[in-house]
C-alpha cells in the first residue's frame, strides 16, 4: 500500500510546482526591477544584488551548518526574498545594513521556523521592518529617480510623496495645496517620484500581477480586495473633509500598496487558504494600512498591516475553511 505523503504549505494543486511558481513570480517582478534599474541606476543594482546574494548565503549556510538539512536554494524561495527586500528599500543603503536586513529575513523571519511552508511572517517585510525600527534615518532618506542613477550613496534625496502629504497636513496645509507640489497622478503611476526601489512604477508592478494571473500564480482575490478596500476607505474620508484627507488614487499609487497587495500579501505561505478566508485577509491589511497612514505616526503601513494579518493567518484558516469535496 502507498504511504500518504503529508507536507507543510504551501500546497499548489495543478500541474505546477512550487519551484516553478517560485521562478514564476521572479518573472513577474522584472518589469519592476527593470523600472528600478532605470530610475535609480546603480543604487538600484547594487542594492539588489547584495539582498539577493546575502540571501542565498545565508539560507545556505543555515541549512549546511545549522540545521543540517538539505539546501533548497533552487527553490527560487530565497531569491524572490532578497529581490523582495531589495524592492522595499531605499536604493542608496549602505551594504552593511542590507546584509543585516537579509540577515533577519533568512535567519529569524523563515529559518528559524523550519525554513520555506512552515514561516508565520513573509520574511522580506520581517527584514525590512527591522530595519525601518533599527535605522529609521537611513531607511527614510528616500533617491529621487533619474537625478540618482549614476550615483550610490551620495545620490540626491527627497521627500516621498506620502512624507510630504504627512508634513503637509501637520503643518496645517489643505490636501488640494500640498497636491500641487507633488507629482501628479499619472508621474506617481509611471514612477517619477522617490521612494523604495521597486515600488514606485504602478505599470510596472501591475504588469507583473496580469502576468500571475495569467499563469494562475496567484487569483485576484487578495489584491484586488486590498486595493478595493483602501480606496473606499480613503474614499469615505476624502468625501467627509476633503482638506484633510487625500484621494483614493493618491493612495493607491504612492508608497507600497501595489507591490505590498501583489506580491507580498500574496504569499503562498503566509496567506490564507480558501477565497473567503483571503478577502478577509485582504480586507484586514486595507484598513490597517489607511489607519496607520492616515492616524499613525508613520506616514506608510502597509508593511505592518501584512505582518498583523500575517498573525491572524491561521485563525482564518480555523474558522474559515474551504469547502469539502464530496
Amino acid at each position: 500500500m502507498d504511504k500518504l505523503t503529508i507536507s507543510p504549505s504551501p500546497h499548489v494543486h495543478s500541474g505546477d510546482s512550487v519551484k516553478r511558481n517560485m521562478y514564476g513570480v521572479i518573472i513577474a517582478l522584472l518589469p519592476a526591477l527593470a523600472a528600478s534599474l532605470s530610475y535609480f541606476g546603480l543604487g538600484a543594482l547594487i542594492v539588489t544584488v547584495i539582498a539577493i546574494a546575502s540571501c542565498l548565503l545565508f539560507e545556505y549556510l543555515i541549512q549546511r551548518f545549522l540545521l543540517k538539512t538539505k539546501t533548497t536554494l533552487t527553490d527560487g524561495s530565497a531569491a524572490i526574498t532578497g529581490l523582495l527586500l531589495a524592492f522595499n528599500l531605499p536604493s542608496n543603503l549602505p551594504v552593511w545594513i542590507v546584509i543585516i536586513g537579509a540577515a533577519v529575513a533568512i535567519g529569524i523571519g523563515k529559518m528559524t521556523f523550519g525554513g520555506l511552508g512552515n514561516n508565520p511572517f513573509n520574511p522580506a517585510l520581517v527584514g525590512r521592518v527591522f530595519l525601518l525600527i533599527s535605522f529609521p534615518v537611513q531607511m527614510t532618506t528616500w533617491p529621487m529617480p533619474v537625478v540618482s542613477r549614476l550615483s550610490y550613496i551620495d545620490a540626491a534625496t527627497g521627500a516621498t510623496p506620502l512624507s510630504v502629504m504627512k508634513n503637509g497636513l501637520a503643518a496645517g496645509k489643505p490636501v488640494s495645496e500640498i497636491m500641487a507640489e507633488l507629482p501628479t497622478y499619472v508621474d506617481l503611476f509611471f514612477g517619477y517620484t522617490g521612494g523604495s526601489a521597486g515600488e514606485i512604477a504602478g505599470i510596472a508592478l501591475v504588469l507583473g500581477f496580469l502576468y500571475m494571473l495569467f499563469r494562475k500564480i496567484i487569483t485576484w482575490h487578495i489584491p484586488v480586495v486590498v486595493v478595493a478596500t483602501i480606496a473606499a476607505f480613503t474614499g469615505i474620508l476624502n468625501m467627509v473633509n476633503p482638506d484633510q484627507y487625500a484621494t483614493p488614487l493618491f493612495h493607491i499609487l504612492t508608497g507600497g500598496v501595489l507591490l505590498g497587495a501583489i506580491f507580498m500579501a500574496t504569499d503562498y505561505v503566509t496567506s490564507p487558504m480558501s477565497k473567503t478566508g483571503m478577502i478577509i485577509y485582504a480586507i484586514g491589511i486595507g484598513v490597517i494600512t489607511v489607519l496607520i497612514r492616515v492616524f499613525g505616526s508613520y506616514p506608510e503601513g502597509i508593511s505592518f498591516a501584512i505582518l498583523i494579518m500575517n498573525a491572524f493567518t491561521p485563525l482564518i484558516n480555523r474558522y474559515v475553511k474551504p469547502m469539502k469535496f464530496g
